[in-house]
């Protein structure tokens, strides 16, 4: 009887792991069909990047063989870029304005984060006194650690992140998000003199209309069984070659994009 159990016991054990496999590897069929989707926007050779391009329009949602599979593609250029503020050196008023706002509108006490160099992975916050679980959860879906002198692409930034410019107001914000659903910004300069920002007085310090840094998320459901896989990349400015920066397993209920 107990040679039987441990012997049920590690068939089990081994089926588990035959499927992680296997959801990995559908997971990781996802992840090339986002590739290719951000390759073909690469060779257009487009000026901007915006929402309303083929990668970020085309249905994310498929079945292979018994799975489903929901590819979304986001671009990090539309969050804030904590690296302004970690890399050594002045830190302009324009940006410790918007980091403040942005603790504003999330219900975050001010938190003054120390000059430590570039970050490359976001957990690394948690070395720095003042950031704690409950903190870092709720500044990541805003957040990313990009190199300092990456622009907001203030064409795919989510409302939240543009009501950081300036005290720009919520109404505002969500009927910038719906005009550029249809017609990009080709400029930071084009950007803040739209007529919606009339009075506001945007400063376009930090903005920019382009992006070379992506998030791939995939999620594969077969059955009860569930797994999410997220990939960072970056084109290669000369190449226009997507290179892996990281990849890693979320859990089912993170939320990694914004609306």
């Amino acid at each position: 009887s107990g040679l039987l159990r441990s012997h049920r016991l590690s068939l089990q054990s081994s089926g588990q792991a035959l499927q992680h496999v296997h959801l990995r590897q559908l997971a990781m069929a996802g992840e090339t069909w986002a590739l290719l989707q951000l390759r073909d926007a690469a060779r257009a050779e487009q000026k901007t990047v915006d929402l309303t391009q083929d990668w970020a329009r085309m249905t994310p949602g498929f079945d292979i063989e018994d799975a489903q599979l929901r590819v979304d593609i986001e671009d990090l250029g539309g969050r804030f870029n904590l690296n302004t503020l970690l890399t050594q050196g002045q830190i302009d008023q324009v940006t410790l304005n918007r980091w403040g706002r942005l603790l504003e509108l999330l219900d975050l006490p001010p938190l003054q984060l120390s000059q430590v160099g570039a970050l490359q992975e976001l957990s690394q916050l948690r070395l720095l006194p003042g950031v704690d679980g409950p903190l870092l959860r709720q500044l990541e879906p805003w957040v990313a650690v990009l190199p300092a002198e990456a622009t907001l692409n203030i064409n795919t930034a989510p409302a939240l992140v543009l009501r950081t410019l300036d005290s720009v107001e919520a109404g505002v914000a969500d009927a910038l998000v719906r005009q550029r659903s249809a017609t990009a910004w080709a400029s930071a300069q084009a950007f803040t003199q739209d007529p919606l920002l009339a009075g506001v007085g945007v400063s376009g310090h930090g903005l920019g209309t382009g992006s070379r840094w992506f998030r791939i998320t995939v999620q594969v459901t077969q059955g009860q069984s569930r797994l999410r896989l997220a990939t960072d990349v970056e084109r290669d400015p000369d190449t226009h070659r997507f290179n892996i920066l990281q990849r890693r397993l979320l859990p089912s209920s993170t939320h990694e994009m914004p609306r």
